[in-house]
């Protein structure tokens, strides 16, 4: 009998013990090697919150990986440690947002006119981007975390704390608003005028 082991699961025992190094020994190089290792995900993840701001999405990240240093000793392993990451991002993000609210798209709706000549891909995310910031704050954050980032329903429900229930009526939701924006895409071939 073969046991098969997804990349996932070997991920996921790396960071345990990286963490367990971390903790039990003072390591403070293992927590570097976690930093390495899910800093992009992490930058990726605020600066999609943040409407594209890299500049605020990498003080946010730096925010998020001292906290996560300092509260280190209380994550138990239940979840993935990105999605613990993803968490802790996520309440910074949160608090961010209290102090100074997201300013709205500088471009408004003159990006939704006169666009420059772009290809079909390109204008199909910039599409996109535009129906996703028509969602509520909910949709966003619970689409971004799951059809963007690759976190299941419990995962997200974790990160963004909120019930299972919720998380699943939400991305439905949000999913079906962005079916009905992104219409004018269906059947769409992004090369062109192709038969």
């Amino acid at each position: 009998m073969t046991i098969c082991v997804t990349d996932s699961e070997a991920e996921a025992r790396i960071d345990q013990a990286l963490v367990a190094r971390a903790l039990l020994a003072g390591d403070a190089r293992a927590f570097e090697q976690l930093v390495r290792r899910h800093q992009g995900m992490v930058r990726a993840q605020l600066r999609r919150l943040l409407h594209g701001d890299a500049a605020r999405a990498d003080d946010l990240a730096q925010e998020t990986f001292l906290l996560a240093w300092r509260k280190l000793h209380q994550f138990r392993g239940e979840s993935r440690f990105a999605t613990w990451l993803y968490r802790i991002a996520y309440f910074c993000f949160l608090q961010s947002a209290r102090r100074s609210p997201l300013p709205a798209d500088p471009r408004g709706d003159e990006a939704a006119g006169a666009q420059p000549s772009v290809s079909g891909e390109v204008a199909l995310r910039l599409d996109l981007e535009r129906a996703m910031r028509g969602l509520s704050g909910d949709e966003q954050a619970v689409l971004l975390h799951v059809a963007q980032l690759g976190l299941s329903h419990e995962e997200a429900a974790y990160v963004l704390s909120m019930p299972l229930g919720t998380v699943k009526s939400h991305a439905r939701r949000g999913k079906d608003k962005l079916r009905q924006m992104l219409a004018d895409w269906q059947g769409a071939s992004l090369e062109g005028d192709g038969p």
